[in-house]
């Protein structure tokens, strides 16, 4: 499972805050924001958590200072150096492989991000999680069919996997313009997850994205 500008939180670190600006893209149609879920995150969690937004944007909060890019990219370069260090002395280790992708992710630097997932994958190449971060990693920057084609991996494995078809959503509606797959991945979404704790909301989702289909 983070600056200058916005980005997807790790997994276990997923909030009401950080989950609004999905929300909102959800429930107004034309937002382009791009907020995916990590690999083992529950969208469920994320959704229910998000304000409604129908009456309006919400309230800017106090700017904070921003950090550039070189700023960031120094930080993530440091967090990830003790990471590299263990790499050099045991290369296929799977866990430090995927942490280092991980603080590549939070930090926004997603070709490095890319390059390190696609390494944890050698070593097991069915895991849902990193597979599906490769995917969002991928949709950060900018290439919507790698991010499906990674996500249509994940699904071979674990075909109900919430997360994965929530992302595969976003990416086929507002990557794509193409709401049928959107409401496609979704219904799917309910159809394997009967008991998905805010089928309501999703339901709405799926609303939304039909009435954007035939606008």
């Amino acid at each position: 499972m983070s600056t200058a500008k916005p980005t997807a939180p790790r997994a276990n670190s997923w909030t009401g805050a950080q989950a609004y600006p999905l929300a909102a893209f959800c429930l107004v149609l034309g937002v382009g924001l791009g907020y995916l879920f990590r690999g083992s995150a529950s969208p469920a969690t994320t959704v229910s958590a998000s304000p409604a937004v129908e009456n309006g944007p919400a309230r800017s909060q106090p700017s904070e200072p921003q950090t550039t890019p070189e700023q960031q990219k120094a930080t993530v370069d440091q967090e990830v150096s003790p990471l590299l260090a263990t790499l050099k002395e045991n290369p296929d280790d799977f866990d430090t492989i995927v942490k280092a992708a991980n603080l590549y992710y939070d930090g926004q630097q997603y070709p490095d991000a890319i390059r390190f997932y696609q390494r944890a994958l050698k070593i097991q190449p069915q895991n849902v999680d990193v597979i599906t971060d490769l995917g969002t990693s991928f949709w950060y920057t900018g290439d919507a069919d790698k991010a499906i084609a990674e996500f249509q991996t994940a699904l071979k494995y674990e075909p109900g996997r919430a997360s994965t078809l929530f992302n595969l959503g976003i990416v086929r509606w507002q990557g794509k313009m193409d709401p049928n797959g959107a409401v496609q991945a979704w219904e799917e979404l309910l159809r394997k997850n009967p008991n998905f704790p805010d089928k309501q909301r999703l339901e709405q989702f799926i609303e939304r994205a039909k009435q954007h289909r035939q606008s």
